[in-house]
């Protein structure tokens, strides 16, 4: 029988919610995991086989069920080992069997590229889901083991990397989503010390230094809450939390502040027996202390989407600063713990819950419903994070049922909620009882009808202000099959006037004949080529006829713009521009450093062609009389421009020694390339300068302001505009 220590203290823990555990099973299990993996070690060189116990502990710590537990041990005998799913059904049960198969099953990645065996992993995830949720908390805990032990990896930069990137992406937000609060956070903080250890060692450093500051006065604030509620006869319980370096990190993005200006890095608790004491301590709260306007938020009679309900709220406390506290029953405390897993929690005679059965997660629903309308996994992927990665809104329809969506959907958004019939036949939408555009943001507590008509299709307008992602895929599965049709005959009429400027007769048979030599099909494949941008008109024309000696011919005006991807004058790369003139040149102003990502608008100019400025860039006043040479562009969704874009930053750093190599070094990590300096301003304390680095598009630029933020000797960053 097993004595392995990390074993016995499995048990234990198991015994400490179950007394009346059957051990036998479980011992039953460890012992063939341990036969099965036999000769096996991990990168640590330990026996392979502690790796599922210590992903069982996680579980225990859960008070998981004994099927999940067993799941834990076994869940890498199937896929790593000779054992099979037979054996593992004839050995312990069924459910068993089907649980680590469908563990075994998201760990068999077929794609090659890193975002489509992201994707691929993901969607296959989803799919074990639908069956069993309980084979996500396995494979969560599974990561956050394999995440907790990632330091061997310490020689393999690249390996972390693309782990605690996986990390980040899919499986703390899932973890997040099922309630599993606890989980998600460790996650998050263990990807982050990975992928930017320089900014979590800063605010790590921080708060060591908040704590031995403010920690009399954390312990002051907990006495006077205490205090205050036990003097109305409130019994509860008050604790005072730290947030983690991971949550701090991103809201100092998401807020665009430093360290010193949050207000709420720590969170005050109090747990109370019962929903009336609940409200009676909010009460308590907001009669004694000045609230802070819009910070209080009632997730106990609207729980969020993942069961989590608790009240929020903001308010002045007795140190006369800022305090979050949040109020909640000790079963509401248990649940926004343990999350989905408090359904699981160790009963005799528990029996599988199908997703279907947990109302609470249509989510999960509406992404298995993209699975439908996404064949590419990249396609999935970028999805799937439009559903996951946004606050929600919650509105209701006109019986009253209430559909969470992504905070910024439209009416369309919410047709495709509703039902993709319905989103697909959408004409109109009316906002509490008022007619309203089909981009009309909602808001929380809207109620919305949609009106549809048997004749409408999908727009491809929609496109630009849909934000969730089953809306996404519906509308970009219709554009796809009908665009190709009009890429065809946008393809022909291009191929016809170059024809026509050199004074051929336009022939299907003249085209016909370079099909072999253009590797494609049919004739259709290259107008549709042509069309899109791909294949240049007057490229093919040249194939077609070699010897054809020609002067230079203007490019047609007319008809192309909305439909063709812009192309820079010379080159053989599509421009990540929509809007434009094929052959059209295109110039970045440096008034403003547009930036993929930014809203754009593009201004004819005598000789130079196009200039694309940002649509507050203050040079546009300049033109405000000439409307005729506005373009309306905008980023496209194809092929980026090879270069990269200049992004100008407005940086004060601390006059010592190694402030301005701090700026430079921070750049550099985060993938920037500095391009131009200039000093604008001296002191004996600070130094202003101006920083032009090379950048992708605005999120890495706000990932290098972020980084700039967290450092110590640097007190300000800003996007700058102008010269």
């Amino acid at each position: 029988m097993a004595t392995d220590t990390a074993f016995q203290d499995l048990i234990t823990k198991m015994k400490a919610y179950a007394p009346d555990l059957d051990v036998g099973q479980i011992e039953q299990a460890y012992e063939y995991a341990k036969e099965k993996h036999a000769g096996q070690t991990r990168v640590s060189g330990e026996p392979y086989y502690t790796h599922p116990v210590e992903v069982a502990s996680i579980l225990a710590d859960m008070k998981m069920d004994v099927a999940t537990i067993m799941t834990a041990i076994l869940h890498d005998t199937l896929e790593d080992t000779s054992a099979t799913y037979d054996e593992v059904k004839n050995k312990f049960s069924e459910e068993v069997a089907d649980l680590v198969n469908g563990v075994s099953k998201l760990n068999k990645i077929e794609s090659q590229t890193f975002e489509g065996k992201q994707a691929e992993n993901f969607r296959k995830l989803l799919l074990a889901m639908s069956e069993d949720i309980r084979v996500l908390l396995v494979k969560l805990s599974d990561r956050l083991h394999n995440m907790r032990t990632l330091y061997h990896f310490k020689d393999r930069p690249d390996k972390t990397a693309r782990i605690s990137h996986e990390t980040l992406d899919i499986y703390a937000p899932l973890a997040e989503r099922i309630g599993i609060h606890q989980m998600k956070e460790e996650l998050s903080d263990l990807a982050f010390s990975y992928l930017n250890p320089e900014a979590q060692e800063s605010i790590t450093n921080r708060l060591t230094f908040l704590r031995k500051e403010g920690g009399s006065v954390v312990k002051k604030i907990m006495k006077h809450l205490e205090t205050l509620i036990a003097k109305e006869g409130i019994k509860g319980e008050v604790s005072g939390r730290e947030k983690t370096r991971y949550s701090i990190w991103k809201k100092m993005q998401r807020k665009n502040v430093t360290f010193e200006q949050l207000s709420d890095i720590m969170a005050f608790r109090i747990v109370v027996d019962n929903l009336d004491e609940c409200y009676h301590t909010l009460g308590v709260l907001h009669s004694n202390y000045p609230t802070v306007p819009g910070r209080f938020k009632d997730f106990i009679s609207t729980p969020k989407p993942n069961g989590y309900r608790s009240i929020h709220t903001t308010v002045l406390g007795p140190e006369k600063q800022r305090i979050e506290i949040q109020i909640r029953t000790h079963e509401m405390h248990h649940e926004a713990d343990l999350g989905v897993a408090a359904h699981w929690a160790y009963k005799e005679g528990d029996k599988k819950v199908n997703v279907k059965d947990l109302t609470q997660y249509r989510w999960l629903r509406e992404l298995l419903d993209i699975l439908e309308q996404d064949h590419r996994p990249e396609d999935f992927l970028e999805n799937t994070k439009l559903e996951l990665f946004q606050d929600k809104v919650f509105v209701f329809s006109p019986k009253g049922d209430l559909i969470e969506l992504p905070n910024g959907a439209t009416p369309v958004d919410f047709a495709y909620a509703v039902h993709s019939d319905v989103g697909d036949k959408c004409v109109g939408s009316k906002v509490n009882g008022r007619i309203a555009p089909l981009n009309t943001k909602l808001a929380n507590g809207d109620q919305v009808d949609i009106i549809t008509s048997k004749t409408q299709t999908p727009s491809p307008a929609w496109e630009r202000f849909v934000v969730t992602g089953k809306a996404r895929s519906h509308i970009k599965r219709f554009i796809r099959l009908q665009q190709r049709s009009e890429y065809i005959i946008l393809g022909k009429a291009m191929l016809k006037k170059i024809f026509q400027l050199e004074e051929y007769d336009f022939t299907e048979k003249a085209v016909a004949g370079i099909i072999k030599q253009m590797r494609v099909e049919e004739a259709d494949d290259i107008y549709a080529n042509i069309g899109s941008g791909h294949f240049s008109a007057r490229d093919v024309f040249k194939i077609i006829f070699p010897a054809h000696k020609t002067e230079t011919v203007k490019m047609p005006k007319e008809g192309f713009q909305d439909y063709a991807i812009a192309r820079a004058t010379g080159s053989n790369q599509p421009m990540p521009i929509k809007g434009l003139i094929p052959g059209m040149a295109v110039h970045f102003a440096r008034c403003c450093h547009p930036l993929p990502g930014d809203r754009i608008v593009g201004i004819v100019t005598t000789g130079k062609g196009v200039t694309i400025h940002t649509i507050d860039c203050d040079t546009l006043e300049t033109f405000a009389d000439t409307p005729e040479r506005w373009i309306d562009v905008s980023w496209g969704d194809g092929p980026d421009s090879p270069e990269s874009h200049v992004g100008r930053l407005n940086v004060t750093f601390l006059n010592q020694p190694g402030g301005l190599g701090a700026v430079s070094t921070i750049i550099g990590k985060n993938g920037g390339n500095i391009v131009n300096l200039k000093i604008t301003n001296r002191s004996l304390d600070f130094w202003d300068i101006l920083v032009d680095v090379y950048v992708k598009d605005t999120k890495h630029l706000s990932n290098i302001i972020a980084a700039l933020r967290a450092t110590p000797e640097i007190t300000s960053v800003d996007r700058a505009k102008g010269r």
